[in-house]
């Protein structure tokens, strides 16, 4: 592992690297950061998809951490679990501030995400981004599952990016020119073990008040937030500060 690259350094990197394969992308990180760069993992289909690849790689240098809000559902504990049992991968987690999220449910309830947007915002800020940010504190580079055609927002995430919102350290989307098709045929195929609530009509997990099976026909996304607006529905975790909008870190291509 050598030096943290510069900014100018990752987007030459990141023109280079868009062409190449999401198992490229994860051993270039991996030699590149060593134990500075991890996946944040909520376990959904594109994350095991990914610990899968990081562990063919290397499974000695992979690392996954992942936020307990304290308000996931079982099925996402029960693929943890069996994650750390296939993979042997320790699964570092990340939980909020106990006095913070006492003090919120002290003032406005346990179901607070249900009467505005700004409370929503709130509980997502509290539970997933601040344990977030201190889980960057300690990289130069984490991994994330997304990918462009998941939702709008994320339509224009490039493999390779700089995140302005935590001290410009690469944040790298191996799966971004994935389709869903291509992450179930991988899973099946290589025998991943996933989140049963994707069985039961759940294309996307979050929080289990958050988050509803989808009816034949809608976005993969409705069911996240379902009462709130398409364009608000982002948790804070893909905030971009230098635009004030919930899209993907700087673009450098």
């Amino acid at each position: 592992m050598g030096s943290r690259p510069t900014p100018e350094q990752l987007k030459k990197l990141a023109s280079e690297y868009e062409s190449k394969s999401a198992q490229e992308i994860l051993a270039w990180a991996l030699d590149t950061f060593g134990s500075k760069v991890a996946l944040s993992s909520s376990f959904g289909a594109e994350d095991v998809v990914i610990i899968d690849m990081m562990a063919k790689i290397d499974r000695s240098r992979a690392r996954v951490f992942t936020l307990d809000t304290g308000r996931l559902n079982q099925e996402t504990y029960d693929v943890m679990d069996a994650i750390r049992a296939r993979y042997g991968i320790p699964i570092e987690v990340y939980f909020p501030d106990q006095k913070e999220v006492e003090d919120m449910v002290r003032a406005k309830g346990m179901n607070l995400m249900y009467e505005s947007v700004k409370n929503r915002k709130m509980c997502c800020e509290i539970r997933k981004v601040h344990p977030l940010n201190r889980a960057l504190d300690k990289l130069d580079a984490w991994i994330t599952g997304l990918r462009r055609d998941q939702v709008l927002t994320r339509a224009t995430t490039k493999k390779i990016e700089i995140d302005s919102a935590h001290d410009s350290i690469a944040k790298i989307n191996p799966l971004a020119d994935w389709t869903s098709d291509m992450v179930w045929d991988y899973i099946r195929e290589n025998k991943v073990p996933y989140n049963k609530l994707h069985d039961q009509g759940y294309p996307s997990i979050g929080c289990e008040p958050c988050t509803r099976a989808i009816m034949a026909g809608e976005d993969p996304r409705a069911g996240r937030w379902w009462w709130e607006e398409a364009t608000a529905k982002e948790c804070g975790l893909h905030f971009d500060p230098a635009t004030k909008k919930f899209m993907p870190s700087k673009k450098l291509v």
